[in-house]
């Protein structure tokens, strides 16, 4: 059972402030390499620091009119030919160092076209270390008093840590130097292959380390090589019979929703060297190849993933606390993208050609990320951003939700050949500046006292010092217990010789009374002091603990001064941004609006000279269409007055015709009955007068003609009669009849309601002249509203003939009458009947015609 004084205080709460809800934009810096040679013909030129300008090469032309462009690019710092690798490293590196010792997660990767200098930035050169020897420098000088004894960290396979005693990391340190070829060895000679590229001589630490926890670092090394993730720090058994290819990795997802690479080796390194050993042994397992833009290509992603474990002190600030929950992981990848190429300058074929394309597909699918997290915080669309789609982005799909920094390094190539590359890096770069990342939040504190540990040690020391000081050298032969035994007096001979020895014992009462006394007073001197000293304890502890109480004040004094002071810093800092993002938003947008405000006063003076143009065109037009239409308007004249003419020749010719019929009825009427008619004819027979044959006369007593009426169809129905007013009566033989009818001049709702039956009498001239009678029957309905409706479903037609010309067709269908001979022409009626027959729109005549049409439904 553990004594009270170890049990660890309750981990308070992380409240959420306004911290997790600021973002930042990623950081995007530019590092343009030198040139090989120097008369190369150069594209790319540093304006200032914080802006590149491309010039247009020679044989590029960008615009139709042939004029050159030049495009300038913005990014947070600007590094030219002539930076070295400590400026590059104070700026872009050394933040992300001193987050990942305070608990915090960064990204850092190289990004531009093949040959562009990414892997020297990353990695360097003899003599010239680049970002990732110094940042393993910086980590273990920060960390190196306060490192833990190997293997009291321990990895496991998701992505955590344990936590193991001292006993049993030594046991465990001793159970792998047993091992014949230990993963971790010790202190050896440097290799002279990188041996100047981790000779940094420029110190650099980081500031305000926990003194009261202790640390672990360990480093694991990975390349994305065709979309395929493989461990380059796995120990594969050597098979000269069978050699086994690497196995590749699978992605997974921890507790924290945190991507990681499943059964990834991680190796516990305790210094600069040993570390960068590691990342060298990886980097001659990665794959490069020879292409003809760079002698040494990277055919894939490599990661260089730095994770730094940190677990607080007991409250002794003696042994490391043994609770895994306390522990605190943070990790720095450093990533080293391959060059995005062009397989037409690369000449690439086969497997590399299948190389480049699984490049630049992933590099592809990053900027589709890039480009949906913009769109998605721009303009609040939610779009699913396709992390899954390579194995690059779904590696570090955390960072861009908010779990650490991300900063990007844009290496171009000055040099004209990579002209169209290098705009399409930089269109990629200015477009990820626009994204912001969550700002990751601050650690948990433990909740035990700080400077534990060095009070510990200062207690150490003043025990020792007063332990000196009262009983001499703490190492000295002679003990306490020795000193105090040689204080009290000494025994006296204890033989008895004699029986009636009185002396002895009398004596060695005595001296051990003396003793006993000497050790009351001892005592009592001891209890008086450990009283002493536990008073003074307790004034010290009552001291220190006012002081800890003043100090505690006024540091929660000061810390919220700062923290309104950082809260109103971030406020400035972000409205800083916010307006000089809006600066750059309209100096672009006036430069596009400048642009096409240019273009469209030339659009427009091409368009006024079109229109100019045009009308001239319009005007010739004009005066031609004018000769046309006043040439046609007179052959119309001329037309119209000629067939005026013929219908007028047309008209007089009938009106003549219908004068001789009047004329021939005028004479038929007015002659004696005994005396005979004249036989009618045209013009060219008037010289001819041909006598009629004498027809029989009437019958005496002759009963009258009755009329006769036509039935309708639907006698038994009540019908409305709808008879207009301006209609002529016919006087005919055959008269429509229907029994039981409401006969109304003007159709109304009252007489429609009544019956069920509608029908009528249209008159029309027919094209002969002669007065056409149609009676149009139809069925009366009841409306939805209360109203009536009449739905037409039969047409009967009543027409005149003449009997000299057409026969006659009536409804009964019955015989055509034969034309009357010479000698029926001679009783007055039949001479009259036919010659009214004959006369235009007369209103007798026996002659009708009947034509039914098929009933029509409602469509």
């Amino acid at each position: 059972m553990k004594p009270a004084k170890s049990k660890t205080p309750r981990k308070p709460l992380v409240k959420k402030g306004t911290q997790a809800s600021l973002k930042d934009p990623v950081g995007v810096y530019c590092r343009v390499r030198p040139l090989s040679f120097p008369d190369q013909e150069c594209c790319i030129e540093v304006i200032s620091d914080t802006t590149v300008q491309l010039h247009t090469p020679d044989g590029y032309r960008i615009n139709r009119n042939g004029d050159y462009k030049e495009m300038q690019y913005s990014f947070k710092q600007v590094f030219g030919t002539l930076t070295t690798q400590k400026e590059l490293f104070d700026v872009v590196a050394n933040p992300l160092v001193d987050d990942l010792i305070h608990g915090k997660n960064g990204l850092l990767f190289t990004y531009g076209v093949t040959g562009s200098g990414k892997t020297h930035t990353m990695t360097g050169s003899a003599g010239e270390g680049g970002l990732l020897p110094r940042c393993l420098d910086m980590i273990f000088n920060s960390i190196g008093s306060f490192q833990a004894k190997r293997y009291v960290f321990k990895s496991n396979d998701r992505n955590s840590m344990d936590i193991q005693c001292e006993v049993d990391a030594l046991l465990e340190r001793q159970k792998r130097e047993a091992l014949p070829t230990p993963k971790t060895p010790s202190k050896r000679q440097i290799d002279p292959e990188f041996a100047d590229m981790i000779n940094v001589q420029e110190f650099c630490k980081a500031e305000e380390i926990d003194e009261d926890s202790v640390y672990g670092v360990f480093v694991s090394y990975i390349e994305i090589y065709n979309n395929y993730i493989y461990d380059l720090l796995e120990e594969v058994p050597f098979d000269p019979i069978k050699p086994k290819p690497p196995q590749s990795k699978m992605l997974r997802e921890d507790k924290n929703h945190n991507m990681y690479v499943a059964g990834c080796t991680e190796i516990e390194v305790k210094s600069t060297e040993e570390a960068f050993e590691v990342f060298w042994r990886g980097q001659k397992k990665r794959r490069i190849a020879n292409t003809q833009l760079n002698r040494e290509s990277s055919r894939s992603h490599s990661v260089f993933i730095i994770k730094l474990a940190q677990a607080p002190l007991d409250a002794d600030g003696d042994n490391v606390l043994q609770e895994k929950e306390q522990i605190t992981l943070s990790q720095l990848s450093l990533v080293d993208l391959a060059g995005s190429e062009r397989t037409n300058r690369t000449k690439a074929e086969g497997n590399r050609l299948r190389e480049a394309g699984n490049i630049n597909q992933s590099l592809m699918t990053l900027r589709t990320c890039m480009e949906v997290l913009r769109e998605n915080q721009m303009y609040g669309t939610n779009k699913m951003v396709p992390y899954r789609d390579s194995k690059l982005t779904h590696l570090f799909k955390n960072y861009f939700d908010g779990e650490g920094k991300v900063r990007m390094i844009v290496c171009v190539n000055p040099k004209a050949e990579d002209y169209e590359e290098s705009l399409q890096v930089m269109r990629f770069a200015e477009m990820t500046q626009e994204v912001e990342v969550a700002r990751p939040v601050d650690k948990a504190i433990c909740g035990l006292t700080p400077g534990r540990r060095y009070r510990n040690q200062a207690f150490r020391e003043e025990l020792t010092r007063r332990l000196e000081l009262r009983g001499g050298p703490v190492g000295d032969e002679q003990s306490v217990t020795e000193i105090l035994l040689q204080s009290f007096p000494p025994l006296t001979s204890c033989e008895i010789l004699d029986v009636n020895d009185e002396q002895t014992l009398p004596r060695l009462i005595e001296v051990l009374e003396k003793r006993h006394h000497v050790r009351q007073m001892m005592t009592e001197e001891l209890n008086r002091q450990v009283i002493a000293f536990r008073a003074m304890l307790q004034d010290f502890d009552n001291a220190v603990l006012n002081k800890e109480n003043y100090i505690q004040g006024k540091l929660n004094e000061k810390e919220k001064v700062i923290s309104g002071q950082k809260a109103e810093i971030e406020r400035l800092e972000k409205k800083t941004k916010t307006l000089e993002y809006k600066i750059e938003i309209l100096e672009k947008t006036t430069t596009i609006y400048e642009e096409d405000k240019r273009n469209l006063q030339q659009e427009l003076e091409n368009q006024s000279q079109k229109l100019q143009r045009q009308f001239s065109d319009k005007r010739r037009l004009e005066a031609r269409l004018q000769g046309m239409v006043t040439e046609t308007t007179m052959k119309w004249e001329k037309e119209c007055e000629r067939r005026v003419a013929a219908k007028q020749l047309e008209m007089q010719n009938k009106l003549w015709v219908k004068d001789e019929k009047l004329k021939q009825l005028k004479a038929i009427v007015t002659e004696p009955k005994n005396d005979k008619p004249e036989r009618p004819s045209r013009e060219r027979d008037r010289e001819k007068i041909s006598q009629r044959s004498v027809s029989p006369s009437p019958i005496p007593n002759a009963p009258p003609i009755r009329l006769r009426h036509r039935r309708s169809r639907s006698a038994g129905d009540r019908w409305v009669d709808h008879k207009p007013a301006s209609n002529v009566q016919t006087e005919t033989v055959m008269q429509p009849h229907v029994p039981h009818a409401i006969t109304v001049a003007v159709a109304n709702e009252k007489a429609l309601a009544k019956c069920e039956k509608y029908m009528l009498t249209h008159q029309e001239l027919a094209s002969d002249g002669e007065i056409e009678t149609k009676l149009i029957k139809g069925d009366v309905f009841k409306t939805r509203g209360g109203g009536q409706s009449v739905q037409f479903t039969d047409v009967e037609t009543l027409k005149q003939e003449s009997p000299t010309g057409r026969k006659r067709r009536s409804s009964t269908c019955a015989p055509t009458q034969e034309v009357a001979t010479e000698s029926e022409w001679t009783d007055v009626e039949t001479r009259c009947s036919v010659a009214l027959e004959m006369r235009a729109g007369s209103q007798l005549g026996p002659g009708y015609q009947h034509h039914a049409q098929p009933k029509r439904r409602k469509p």
